[in-house]
C-alpha cells in the first residue's frame, strides 16, 4: 500500500503566524509604534535579490515601515559599517538585516557584530547566539525558529525523541541542535548532529525519530537513510536543471521527497515547507523588537 505521510505545510503555518502578528501590530500602532525593518543589500547576487524582494513585499503587507537599502558591490567595508551604525541609532528601525553573502572584500562577521543586538532580527549576533545556548530570551535564527513553529502547529512531539540534524552551519544546524535540547515542550530531545566528516552517516540518520536535513546538497537524504515512521524536516532549497520546465530548472530539497515519502510519517515539501517560515519568523522577530522598544 502507498504511504500517505502528513505534509507539513510551511505556507499554512506562516499564514497562522502572520494572522497573530496582525493583532500584535495593531496593538503597537495604538501606542504610536510601527514595526520598522530595514534590509541592506550589497551587490547583485540574484538569490539575495529574490529573497530581499520577498521580505520587502511581505513586511509591507503587514504595514511595516519597510525599506531596502541597495548598495553597489564596490561599497567599502567602512561605508557599510557607517550604514549599519546609522540604522542602530534610528529609533524607527527595529530590525536590521544585512543580506548575506557579502562581497569578498567585506568581513561579514564584523558587520554582523556591529548590528545592535536589540535589532538583530536575523539572530546571527554573538549575543543572540549566546542567549540561545543559555536558553535566555533573545532573537532566534529565523529558519530554526520557523521549524519550531511547524512542529508546534502540527503537534510534533519532541520530548524524549531522537532528533538527528544533518549539517552544522551557524544559521541552521548548530542553533537547531541547541533548541532541541532545551528544557521546553518543544525540546527535551536527544540530539545527534552529523556533518561532512561523519563516517557512514546513515547509521545515525536511520535512528532518527525526527530528521532535520540542512546539508545544502540536492536530494542527499535517500530512502535507505530513513527509518519507517520518521518525521522529516527538509531545510534545503536547491536548483537542479530540468529542461522540461519553462524556467529550465526545478527546486528540490536535501531529501529525495518521492522515495522518502513512502517511509515517513510526516514531511515538509520543497518548495512550500520550511522556506515560507524563515521570512515569517523574520517578521515575528521584528514585531518582538518593536514591542521590546516600549519596555
Amino acid at each position: 500500500m502507498p504511504n500517505n505521510p502528513l505534509i507539513l505545510s510551511g505556507k499554512e503555518v506562516s499564514l497562522a503566524v502572520k494572522s497573530d502578528l496582525n493583532v500584535r501590530i495593531e496593538k503597537l500602532k495604538e501606542k504610536g509604534v510601527i514595526p520598522g525593518l530595514t534590509a541592506v543589500l550589497v551587490g547583485e547576487d540574484p538569490a539575495s535579490q529574490v529573497y530581499v524582494r520577498s521580505k520587502e513585499r511581505q513586511s509591507a503587507k503587514l504595514g511595516f515601515n519597510s525599506q531596502v537599502l541597495r548598495l553597489d558591490a564596490s561599497t567599502s567595508q567602512d561605508e557599510l559599517l557607517k550604514v549599519v551604525q546609522d540604522l542602530n541609532q534610528d529609533e524607527k528601525v527595529h530590525g536590521i538585516l544585512v543580506q548575506l553573502p557579502l562581497p569578498k572584500h567585506i568581513d561579514s562577521q564584523l558587520i554582523i557584530e556591529t548590528i545592535n543586538p536589540e535589532k538583530d532580527v536575523d539572530g546571527f549576533h554573538p549575543v543572540s547566539v549566546g542567549k540561545l545556548v543559555l536558553d535566555l530570551d533573545g532573537f532566534v535564527s529565523c529558519t530554526p525558529a520557523g521549524i519550531l513553529e511547524i512542529m508546534k502547529y502540527y503537534k510534533i512531539e519532541t520530548s524524549g525523541k531522537h532528533v538527528v540534524v544533518v549539517g552544522r552551519s551557524n544559521i541552521v544546524g548548530k542553533p537547531m541542535a541547541n533548541l532541541m535540547i532545551q528544557k521546553k515542550d518543544l525540546g527535551n530531545a536527544t540530539v545527534t548532529l552529523v556533518h561532512t566528516r561523519t563516517p557512514d552517516m546513515g547509521v545515525h540518520t536511520r535512528q532518527a525519530d525526527i530528521l532535520i536535513a540542512a546539508a545544502g546538497v540536492p536530494e542527499f537524504i535517500t530512502e535507505d537513510m530513513v527509518k519507517d515512521g520518521a518525521v522529516i524536516i527538509d531545510v534545503g532549497i536547491n536548483r537542479v536543471d530540468d529542461a522540461s520546465r519553462e524556467k529550465g530548472y526545478r527546486l528540490v530539497g536535501d531529501v529525495d521527497f518521492t522515495a522518502v515519502s513512502e517511509k515517513c510519517a510526516a514531511i515538509t515539501p520543497v518548495p512550500g515547507g520550511v522556506g515560507p517560515m524563515t521570512i515569517a519568523m523574520l517578521l515575528s522577530n521584528t514585531v518582538k523588537s518593536a514591542e521590546n522598544s516600549l519596555k
